[in-house]
């Protein structure tokens, strides 16, 4: 990528030398033949000059491909590594924040990045490099003609910075309202059944034009500056035109300068202020492409809460025991803890049921498994090892969890079963569907296992939907399974038919299960019962059902 830079970089300064010669070749041509009517002395310097104008054609070419392969390269890596750096993120961060805007920063920010560090500045650097041919070039002709010009440069330069600081706080606006905009359309699409069932299309028609017009506002706040900057550019380059133009006819008046010279005089100087132009609007793409950038590196600056120690091993296949020991946790940034003094054991083919009402703190104790948070105090152990010291890949290559919301991407049925396990043989598919109950009504299905489930799942039934996440929970065979409210949401007769492969999923498996609803408790199992007092808030263990071995947990 930087040798495609560079390349670009280089033909771009070749074809600039081109037009250096080609205009020096003008005023000899101006010289040695218009004024002295020598045909003859014609034709070696226009050969010369078709020769450079193809050399710069196929240099600008060249350079210009080059330049427009590495910046989509280099879009290509950064989009990927910010997506990548999203991914380490705890789950909480992208649900604290509007999809729509992290989407924008995913898109439009990250194309002005590539304005900034990669284009821009190939632009740059061939743009002053351009600056210094031409006015060496004018130098060469007349130097005190030169220094007039260069006096004049100064101009250019402090109406360029007047603009840029405007521009960048406009682009500043202009990124935000484009986020919050995403953001509404985003919502709005996603929630589009609610929308229409609550008979709000027009509420939030409203709230988009509300964002729209932000929009509107800071983009013509972008088109003012950037209207008003070339007029007045182009009147100080008039200006500066006509005083060196004046300079030369004395000049020539005076036997001091031909008419050649001048001639090419002034055509580098129509190159050479254009090109002073030109850094000036560069200084306010950067500008732009620096507030989208700040949106960018605002999510590279955000740390992992949950990394891997120095010495951390992977753990294989475990056995699949569970401890938690005297475990404590506050989510980061909220004073009130999730979880305190929290203890039990869940052995091998153990089924386990969390249960305690709303905010107690159950799908947190799923959270703190996954390795998406580390306790505070105590510690959690898989087969006696604590697992701050072990891989958090390998700890989540043990752990199955189906969450309370069925999550399904908007590819195939197969590729959804498939997804914990994207190399399974279509039989291994079939036999993880049979067992979930999900063959007979994909059977149905007019492409079979390669029909689209739509966005999300939309175009299943919830209890289809669910099932699909139980085949895909059975495929990727882990020792330890949690299951989030896996009833969440579904009728009396669906659950049961849900329940019935549950149950197949469970066997011989150590198995956490979330739930509020009694019902669902298998029998034999055994109960930990989180329930948080106000003030206090004492964690309480309580054991239902079958004998069995359990403790119990206080808060003070």
């Amino acid at each position: 990528m930087r040798r495609l830079f560079a390349a670009g970089v280089l033909f771009a300064i070749l074809a600039a030398l081109c037009e250096v010669v080609a205009i020096r070749l003008f005023g000899h041509i101006t010289d040695e033949v218009l004024t002295t009517r020598n045909l003859g002395a014609f034709w070696g310097p226009a050969f010369t000059w078709l020769a450079l104008a193809v050399l710069a054609g196929v240099a600008s070419f060249a350079g210009a491909y080059a330049t427009a392969l590495a910046a989509e390269r280099f879009l290509l890596a950064l989009r990927d590594r910010v997506y990548a750096h999203l991914q380490t993120l705890a789950p909480d961060f992208s649900e604290k924040r509007r999809l729509g805007d992290l989407m924008a920063r995913m898109t439009d920010d990250i194309e002005a990045i590539e304005e900034l560090v990669g284009s821009g500045l190939v632009r740059a650097i061939t743009t002053v490099a351009s600056v210094v041919f031409f006015a060496g070039a004018a130098f060469f002709i007349r130097w005190d003609l030169a220094l007039l010009t260069m006096a004049l440069v100064p101009l250019f330069l402090v109406v360029s910075k007047g603009f840029t600081g405007r521009f960048r706080s406009a682009a500043a606006r202009e990124r935000a309202s484009n986020g919050a905009m995403n953001s509404v359309l985003e919502e709005g699409l996603a929630n589009q059944p609610l929308v229409q069932a609550y008979n709000r299309q027009g509420a939030e028609s409203r709230r988009l034009h509300g964002e729209g017009r932000g929009w509107l506002r800071a983009n013509m706040a972008q088109a003012w500056l950037a209207g008003l900057y070339s007029p007045v550019m182009q009147v100080i380059e008039t200006v500066c035109l006509i005083v060196i133009l004046g300079f030369g006819a004395w000049e020539i008046a005076a036997g001091r300068l031909t008419l050649g010279g001048l001639l090419s005089f002034a055509a580098y100087l129509a190159l050479l202020y254009p090109a002073v132009q030109g850094l000036g609007e560069l200084a306010m793409n950067v500008s732009e492409a620096a507030a989208g950038s700040d949106r960018v590196i605002e999510i590279l600056g955000v740390k992992p809460v949950v990394t891997d120690a120095d010495g951390a091993v992977p753990v294989g296949r475990s056995g699949g025991r569970i401890v938690f020991d005297q475990v404590g946790f506050a989510y980061p940034g909220r004073p009130r803890p999730a979880l305190r003094n929290v203890s039990f054991t869940a052995e091998p083919g153990e089924v386990v049921v969390i249960s305690g009402p709303s905010g107690a703190g159950k799908s947190t104790l799923a959270k703190l498994l996954l390795r998406f948070y580390d306790p505070d105090r105590g510690r959690i152990l898989l087969d006696g090892t604590d697992l701050r010291g072990l891989t958090r890949e390998s700890v989540r290559e043990n752990v199955t969890i189906l969450h309370q919301e069925t999550m399904l991407f908007s590819g195939s049925v197969r590729d959804n079963i498939a997804y914990g396990r994207s190399a399974a043989s279509l039989d291994e598919v079939i036999r993880a569907a049979e067992a979930a109950g999900v063959h007979d009504f994909v059977k149905l299905l007019p492409q079979g296992y390669d029909t689209p489930v739509g966005q999300r799942g939309r175009l299943l039934s919830g209890g289809q939907r669910q099932r699909i996440a139980i085949a895909r929970a059975i495929l990727r065979d882990t020792p330890v399974l949690v299951l989030d409210e896996p009833m969440s949401g579904l009728d009396a007769a669906t659950a049961a038919q849900v329940m019935r492969p549950l149950r197949r999923l469970m066997s011989g498996r150590t198995t956490l299960l979330i739930t509020h609803d009694p019902q669902h408790v298998p029998e034999g199992a055994r109960v930990v019962e989180l329930e948080p007092i106000p003030r206090v808030e004492r964690i309480r263990l309580k054991r239902v059902g079958v004998p069995s071995r359990f403790s119990r947990s206080t808060a003070s």
